[in-house]
Order: structure tokens, then sequence, then C-alpha cells
């Protein structure tokens, strides 16, 4: 009990009373951060949703050419990582050293898989000529709404990019949780740091969530 009050009290910043007050602020600040980033998405989804509105039928063709497989696979993969995170996070609360490791190890496998899979898909469409640019063509539309269907990949590639670089910033937080915990860095008393972490990784997750119906199922039947 001793060591881990020490280990408590080195982790207690100077402009802090108490632990409790560090993990409120420092919970209280990622919230904060979370909520820009909600905005960041939101005018994206914003955006997505006017020019699907636009152009429903093309839109609903360049989506019917995405692989929806790769989009469900992905969808319980991270389903799956936020589940080993909750244990992970679990782990930490209760002291357990080995638990914590095993499930961020865990988490950050599920995190590589998604990628993974994410950069397969990416290849396809790059193979396919779907890029926006001089060679891009989609079949089966018009050479007069070609720019249309440039349009959706243009959002496809930036929201689904964005979303995979937030997915290796959460490996690269995961992997530094894992290494703290080893090195003994966390007790049950003071594991704010994996805490944040984890709630982090959840709104990586849940970003997912919704853009995998938007992209891949949302009006896919017209597009056949």
């Amino acid at each position: 009990m001793a060591s881990e009050a020490h280990a408590e009290t080195l982790a207690l910043r100077e402009q802090f009373d108490t632990a409790a007050q560090q993990k409120d602020v420092a919970t209280l600040g990622m919230w904060i951060f979370l909520i820009t980033e909600v905005m960041f998405f939101g005018g994206m989804f914003l955006a997505y949703t006017v020019y699907r509105s636009s152009y429903p039928n093309v839109f609903a063709r360049a989506s019917s050419s995405i692989n929806v497989y790769y989009g469900a696979l992905n969808t319980v993969v991270l389903i799956c990582s936020s589940f080993t995170m909750v244990l992970a996070v679990r782990g930490a609360q209760l002291g357990k050293r080995i638990t914590t490791i095993v499930f961020l190890g865990l988490t950050l496998f599920l995190g590589l898989v998604f990628l993974g899979v994410k950069a397969f898909e990416w290849g396809e469409k790059f193979h396919e000529h779907h890029v926006p640019g001089p060679g891009f063509h989609l079949a089966g539309v018009p050479p007069g709404l070609q720019g249309q269907a440039q349009l959706f990949f243009s959002l496809y590639f930036a929201m689904t990019g964005l979303h995979a670089l937030h997915m290796v910033v959460g490996a690269g937080l995961v992997i530094t949780m894992m290494w703290l915990t080893y090195k003994g860095r966390f007790t049950a008393e003071y594991m704010t740091p994996i805490d944040i972490t984890g709630l982090y990784w959840h709104f990586v997750d849940i970003i997912w969530i919704f853009l995998f119906p938007l992209l891949y199922l949302v009006d896919r039947h017209m597009g056949k």
C-alpha cells in the first residue's frame, strides 16, 4: 500500500491538490478535445450529406463499387477492439499489470488489422482507377457525370483517410500505455492515462460506426 501511495504521489502534478482532481481535469480536457473532433468530422459528414442529396444516383453507383464486406469486417474488428480496450481499462483499475498489457496488446492488434484491411481496400481502389485525378474512371457513369463520381471518392478518401490517421494516433497511444504499464507507472489508484486513451479509442470506433453506413450502405441498392 505504501508503494502505491508513493506512485500516486509521484504521478500527481504540482498544480493539483489531489489525484481525483487531476483525473477530473484530464478527463474534461479529453472530452473538450473530442468535442472539437466531433465538430470537425461533423463538417465532413454534412458536406457528404449535401452532395449525396444533390447527386443521389451517381453517389449510389460510386458507393456500390466499394466492397461492403471489407467495411463490415472492419466494423466487427473495431467493435471487438472497443471490448478489449474496456477489459484493459478494467485490468488497470484492478491493478492487474499483465491483464492490462495483454488486452492493450489485443486492442493494438485489432487496430492494426483494421488498418491493414483499409490499406488493402485502398489498394483495390487505386487498381480500379477510382482515385480522383486524370486517370479516374467509374464504370456505369456517363462521361459528363464522372466529376460527380470523383467528388464521392474525394470525400471517401478524405473521410476514411482522416479516420485512419486517428487510428494510427490511437495505436501510438496504446503502445505508449503498454510500455508505461510494463514499467510499473500505473496502479489501481492511478491509471488516468489508460482511462483517457480508452476514451479516445472508443471515440475513433464510434466515428467508424457512422462512416460505415454512410459510405457503404445508404442507397447502395440504387447503384446496382
